[in-house]
């Protein structure tokens, strides 16, 4: 498990836990972020970390995304 701002652009994940109280938990689920979600990492490299949730882009700053832990889809 690795913090997402750590991915490499291009690969596609899965949110394995989120490390944060429960405002944290509460935001990333309204944004389709939560345990079992499968992401795209569209870019990690200066500014927001832009994600893909299904067919919506996200950006989330470092101090949120790095909450989030994920694995890359095999």
């Amino acid at each position: 498990m690795v913090p997402l701002p750590f991915c490499k652009d291009g690969k596609e994940v899965r949110v394995k836990e989120i490390k944060g109280g429960r405002r944290a938990l509460e935001r990333l689920s309204s944004l389709g972020i939560y345990p079992g979600a499968k992401l795209k990492v569209l870019n990690t490299k200066g500014g927001p970390v832009l994600v893909r949730v299904g067919e919506s882009r996200i950006g989330l700053g470092f101090g949120i995304a790095s909450k989030v832990f994920v694995e890359e889809e095999r």
